[in-house]
């Protein structure tokens, strides 16, 4: 083929996969469903992205700029479409936000021309990644994200690395104000603002860890109010779901995205991980908490929501699952957007009743053996009484 041939091959093979129709996959679990394929990776990202396109300097139409995942998005349903803040990664490690759009949610994802040019912060991050949006009833669309740079105490430690939230804001996902990373006294990964003023003021769901991975005293999932967004910063941060010994949460855990708001109480969506021999396993859970005070937990399902399940545990970082993105429709469908193994999106569906329902009514953790064993039995019991 000459260089043009090969140009409209390609196009017609990257629009073949743009264009692919995704379907849920049978016999789930019945909480959701997992479809089928992956609704973004790196081949999704634009060519325009990748290839020289003149004959002239890329003779050989090789890729000049390489893409390696697409990962950890977060999500937000505009002017009818479902769009998704994506964390790209290019082969040269670092991570970019760019949206991806698709009309029903589950296929058909686009990129948008261009990634977002997020401003730098006063001390310019080296990498920044896994945003949360907000829509707040401030007016504004939120994006906070971990900012990383290197930790100067440590000169000769190349991989030693500082955390902080970082803050921007939006009125239409292309333009974007940074405002000032949150001041705290703890490394932040994993910060979400609330969609709602609480007593007046910013809440911020926070994760504090004395160090980039390891959380050492920090204690779980955290909150705190920020009287202004322009200047927040961590004064009092109170643990609302704390890590626990010999569970999915005990090496740390985190919000995912902001809760969704249920005639029931708040719906959360959060990540737990716990150190196996083969390494950190990353899993998702659920709990809720009550509508006139989110720190107070009024639901906590025990053991996983979500985890990787066959080609979802192959990847950069085996063994991951991680999402920081969700929609809720208007009509209660829930629309569940996660990573798997670092490398790719995927999308799970629900509805709101049917994740209250799984939070309500699921057993907690009893936190030992003979608890579980317990539980097991009594569900057992209850069947054959049925029966």
């Amino acid at each position: 083929m000459n260089f043009e041939e090969k140009v409209k091959a390609l196009r017609a093979h990257h629009e073949e996969l743009l264009s692919r129709k995704n379907e849920p996959v049978e016999w789930g679990n019945g909480i959701y469903e997992k479809w089928k394929f992956p609704i973004l990776t790196a081949e999704h990202t634009p060519l325009e992205w990748k290839y020289d396109f003149s004959e002239e300097d890329n003779p050989y139409l090789m890729q000049r700029i390489m893409m390696n995942a697409t990962l950890n998005s977060g999500a937000l349903k505009w002017q009818g479409k479902y769009l998704l803040v994506v964390r790209v990664e290019g082969a040269d490690r670092k991570s970019f936000f760019a949206v991806a759009e698709s009309p029903n949610g589950v296929d058909n994802f686009r990129f948008w021309d261009e990634p977002i040019t997020m401003p730098d912060d006063v001390i310019p991050a080296t990498n920044i990644y896994d945003m949360r949006i907000t829509q707040h009833e401030d007016g504004w669309i939120y994006g906070v994200f971990c900012a990383e740079r290197h930790d100067d105490s440590q000169p000769g430690n190349l991989s030693a690395a500082t955390a902080t939230a970082g803050i921007a804001r939006t009125k239409d996902l292309k333009t974007w104000e940074r405002l000032p990373d949150l001041k705290t006294k703890s490394q932040q990964r994993n910060v979400v603002l609330h969609p709602e003023f609480v007593n007046g003021k910013y809440a911020f769901y926070t994760r504090p860890q004395d160090g980039f991975i390891d959380t050492g005293s920090g204690g779980g999932i955290g909150w705190t109010l920020v009287d202004d967004i322009t200047n927040a910063e961590v004064k009092d941060e109170t643990i609302i779901y704390e890590r626990k010994y010999h569970t999915i949460t005990e090496v740390k855990n985190g919000e995912g995205p902001h809760p969704i708001k249920t005639p029931k109480g708040w719906l959360h969506l959060a990540h737990g991980v716990r150190a196996t021999a083969d390494g950190l396993r990353y899993v998702l859970y659920m709990y809720m908490t009550a509508l006139d005070d989110p720190t107070r937990v009024i639901a906590r399902p025990g053991g996983f929501f979500l985890v990787p399940e066959g080609d979802e545990y192959l990847g950069d970082v085996m063994n991951v699952a991680f999402a920081n993105g969700w929609i809720a429709d208007e009509d209660g469908k829930v629309f569940i957007y996660y990573a798997s193994a670092d490398t790719r999106m995927h999308v799970a569906t629900s509805t709101i009743d049917r994740l209250v329902d799984y939070c309500m009514n699921t057993p907690e953790d009893g936190y030992y053996t003979a608890a579980s064993v317990e539980t097991i039995k009594k569900l057992v019991a209850k069947n054959r009484a049925n029966k």
